[in-house]
This record gives C-alpha cells, structure tokens and sequence, in this order.
C-alpha cells in the first residue's frame, strides 16, 4: 500500500517536470540538455523506474509479517480489525449476526488430525475420478461440482461415482462443520442458531502445474463477500503443511502497512470476517499438493443449505 503511494508521489513528480518543459519550448526557449542523446521523456521514465526498484528493494524485507508459522501450536491467535462499512451495514440488518468485532483468528487445536485424514481422503477419493488441467481442482459435497479437465462435472450424477462417499464421510463433515461453526459463533459473539451453512463449502487441491482456465488461478487478491456474495464468515480448515507437503502456497491478508501470512498445517482452522477488511490471496503453490477445506456461513437464512448427505445420489 505504501509502495503505491510512493509511486504515485513519484508519477505526479515527473509529470511536473515534463510541463514545465513543455512550456519552455512553447517560450521558444529551448534549454539544451547535457544529455544530447536522450530526450527528456526517457530520462524521466528511467528515474521512476529506478526510484520504484529502489522502494520495493528497501520495503519488501518488512512489508510481511507472519501471522501464524507452521511449527506452531496455537489454542487461539487474534487479530482485530475494523470492519469495513459495507460489511457492518450488511449485517447490522440481522440481529444476532453482528460481530462484536471484525478479527481473524486461528486455531490449531479444534480440528484432529484424525479428522483431517479423514477429509483428506474424501478430497483424494473424489479427485481421482477428476481433477483440473490446471493447478486448482475443488470438490464441493453439497452441490457434487468437481473439477474435470476445464470444466466441472456432477459427482452425484456421475455412474463412476455412485455412492462413492458413504454415510460415515457425510457425518465426518458435519461434525467438522459443526465445530467450525461453534468456534465462530463463541469467539465473534453472535447467535450459533442465526448463522447458517451457505455455499460453496469445498475441498480445494492446489499444484504449480500451469492454469489452464480462470477457475485455475487462485492466486488473485480478492474479497470473499465480493466474490461470494452470501458469505459472512470465512473459515478454512488446512489438510496440508506448508513446507513439508507443498512449497509457497501461503495464505496472505493485504492489509495497510503490511501483508500479514498464515503458514498453513494440517488441522489448523482460520476464520475471518468475509468483508473488504480482510482482502487476501494464496501465494501460487512452488511444488507439492496444498489442500485446504472451506466451510463459510452466512447471516441470510434465505442463502443458507443443507448439510450434505448420501441421499445426494439421485442415480436410478
């Protein structure tokens, strides 16, 4: 952020230069320059380009933090924040939904590892009927959408896949659901009974193959309210470990004065406010698998879904 208000000091700086240029050959008073074999304008250009080069050299050491680091354990790390406007106005207008403050937490000690090999293996169970040409594949058990080539397909229609998933992987997910769900209802203060399942929920797999197709580049900063217009709670359960499964991968928060990062690690839970508070993006995945679940809510019963099930399958 401030890179770019640097850069913006040094643009209005150089166009200054170039009008008063500009005026002096209007005057006819055409000053002749030591450097007789550059115009003016590319020597401008060049000092931007340099002085910006210097900015990013000298601030790109401090400008992220890491929030939460792979080795550690932790009961409950916070972070407040401020929600943005758009955010409160939206959720004032359900009662028992308003955070009492816009934060970001994690948690390394809600979801077992049990409970995450057992997601993984839904997630590796699913994909191996599927898969993204590109470095990003998701499966989603509530609508059945899966990643196949570049484009998506129906696990719940598909013949190869009937009753693939079983009734103990259903309630292996709803158990998870439900402890995400307590752990935001507890630590933002609002009503667990006026915050709903919303879509999408899925499990996502990241590689460093190249995209192929938009649903492959995952890498773009973006805000989930914006992208998901039903979102009002963000969680995210981590399947993999940075660093050990996978290399980059890191999910970062752009905030003001610098990017704060989470490491991610098997069984560890992030949840955040959905709004323009908490802009983000996931670094692009250097080698491995990441896989990473995630499970949002939302304060519009009218958005909310059901749990899935086994009665998904609607194959005759």
């Amino acid at each position: 952020m401030n890179d770019i208000k640097r850069r913006g000091k040094l643009v209005k700086k150089t166009d200054t230069v170039n009008e008063l240029n500009f005026k002096d050959h209007t005057k006819g008073k055409h000053k002749p320059s030591i450097h007789k074999g550059l115009p003016l304008r590319v020597l401008s250009r060049g000092v931007v380009i340099v002085s910006l080069l210097i900015v990013v050299y000298f601030t790109s050491k401090d400008e992220l933090r890491t929030f939460a680091r792979q080795n550690e354990v932790l009961s409950g790390k916070v972070q407040p924040l401020q929600c943005s406007p758009q955010y409160l106005k939206e959720v004032n207008s359900y009662d028992g939904c308003v955070p009492k403050t816009c934060k970001r937490f994690v948690f390394d000690t809600v979801v077992s590892l049990t409970e995450v090999e057992g997601l993984l293996a839904i997630a590796k169970k699913g994909l191996k009927h599927g898969r993204s040409l590109g470095g990003a594949s998701v499966i989603d058990l509530h609508s059945g959408a899966m990643s196949k080539g570049q484009a998506f397909i129906n696990i719940y229609e598909s013949h190869s896949m009937k009753n693939l998933f079983t009734e103990d992987d259903f309630n292996l997910y709803r158990s998870v659901k439900e402890k995400v769900k307590y752990t935001i209802a507890n630590h933002f203060n609002v009503d667990i009974d006026k915050i709903y399942l919303t879509h999408p929920t899925f499990i996502s797999e990241m590689t460093s193959r190249n995209a192929v197709t938009k649903h492959d580049e995952y890498w773009h900063s973006h805000v989930d309210k914006e992208t998901y217009p039903s979102f009002h709670y963000t969680s995210l359960v981590y399947l993999s470990d940075y660093n050990i499964n996978f290399e980059g991968g890191r999910f970062v928060f752009i905030d003001e004065k610098y990017n704060t990062t989470i490491e991610p690690k098997k069984g560890r839970l992030s949840i955040f406010t959905s709004g323009h508070e908490n802009l983000h993006f996931v670094e692009k995945v250097k080698s491995g698998v990441r896989y990473a679940m995630t499970i949002a809510f939302t304060c519009d019963k009218k958005q909310a879904i059901k749990d899935p099930s086994i009665d998904k399958y609607n194959i005759p």
